[in-house]
């Protein structure tokens, strides 16, 4: 088959697409063994595979760090298991695309835990609390310089960086794990995104402790995905926008979201917290029964007082405790009147309306309205992208 004939078929599929991108999908897509990988991609775009001798670099680090500065990027990453942490320090737009079958990709009841033939992962945790910082364990780092990366303790965290980092990057259908947490081990983290703009979709992000970080100045979307954790797996000091995700629990610590705020001097009219939209919570498939029983579940924790948290239109099931919210510990009180925790339409047997707590806000239509993506991120962001279909 000729490749012209490859990708008139490829591109006759894009019709059928289900949770993929109609932008990248004919270059994601296998190609038979006599024609290039690259057909169909945008021009100059890098291969990265294990195993395939038409690649020009064996892993996705060495490929970011072979990029020039300046100019957009694409990383197209062959089916394969790549053992390495992921640091992008570059300004310039970056898209990373996980390669697709074509015997999966169509698949009406697939996900991205079916669909993705790409898995990134490493395996460092925190070893002791105040030696390490967080950020040096997560396996994807969108950040301008290690200093920008650092996380911090306490309701403050790192200090603010005068700085800002990649614009615009993208990530298409890679599952990033990290595998050294499991019930009992510390801060494991997956990402920490930090003074960027980064978008993914339909990809899978596993860990058990502080899965995903959305760090200072940072703005983040995620839809069409899977995260997998335990205790504050969502927690950030950005703005984060989470949009048909699944969040599946492997156990229940702390909460599901631990956001802090930051004040109007660091960040003016910025809406900094987590937005969880059109999505649902779940007990993870590889749950241990015995940590995640009903209602033993929190929505989130305040890492500070300035903490914002909403979930709209989100199914919750029956391991979302009533009360929804919990104190973040003894030594920092939830202060209720500039923390803001809200819901609306929640559903599902774990969605409650009158056990929560009394400082929580059930939001009418017009309040919620006030929560669209660009009134969160304060404009429409064209560092996201619309086309992609779910």
């Amino acid at each position: 088959m000729s490749a012209s004939l490859v990708l008139a078929l490829f591109l006759g599929l894009l019709g059928q697409a289900s949770a993929l991108s109609p932008l990248y999908l004919a270059c994601q897509l296998q190609k038979p063994a006599a024609v290039s990988q690259l057909l169909g991609c945008p021009p100059g775009t890098i291969y990265v595979s294990p195993v395939d001798a038409e690649a020009n670099f064996t892993s996705v680090q060495q490929a970011v760090e072979a990029l020039p500065e300046g100019e957009p990027a694409t990383i197209l990453i062959g089916q394969g298991v790549y053992h390495e942490t992921v640091n992008v320090s570059r300004q310039a737009p970056l898209t990373m695309l996980g390669q697709l079958s074509i015997e999966t990709a169509f698949d009406p009841a697939g996900n991205a835990s079916t669909r993705n033939l790409v898995q990134i992962w490493n395996n460092g945790w925190v070893v002791t609390q105040g030696v390490e910082d967080d950020a040096q364990s997560a396996v994807l780092v969108v950040s301008p310089s290690s200093n920008a990366s650092l996380i911090g303790a306490g309701p403050t965290g790192a200090p603010l960086q005068p700085l800002f980092g990649n614009v615009d990057f993208k990530a298409y259908n890679i599952d990033f794990q990290n595998l050294a947490a499991n019930y009992s081990i510390s801060q494991a983290l997956v990402t920490d995104i930090s003074y960027a703009n980064a978008s993914f979709y339909g990809c899978t992000f596993a860990s058990y402790q502080d899965t995903w970080y959305t760090g200072r100045n940072a703005s983040t979307y995620v839809v069409d995905s899977i995260i997998y954790g335990m205790t504050d797996y969502l927690f950030g000091f950005g703005t984060a926008w989470f949009q048909n995700v699944t969040l599946a629990n492997r156990g229940c610590g702390g909460g599901l979201v631990a956001w802090k705020g930051t004040n109007q001097t660091d960040a003016p009219g910025n809406r900094y917290g987590a937005y969880i939209s059109d999505s649902r919570i779940i007990r993870s498939p590889d749950a241990n029964m015995t940590t995640v029983t009903d209602a033993s579940c929190y929505l989130g924790r305040p890492w500070n007082s300035l903490a914002t948290t909403v979930y709209l239109s989100t199914y919750m099931d029956e391991s979302i405790a009533p009360v929804g919210w919990i104190q973040f510990d003894s030594t920092r009180t939830l202060n209720i009147s500039t923390t803001y925790y809200a819901e609306y339409n929640s559903y599902g047997p774990g969605a409650n309306y009158t056990g929560r707590e009394p400082y929580e806000h059930f939001l009418t239509d017009a309040e919620a309205a006030n929560f669209t993506i660009e009134k969160v991120f304060l404009e429409q962001p064209g560092w996201i992208d619309y086309s992609y279909i779910y």
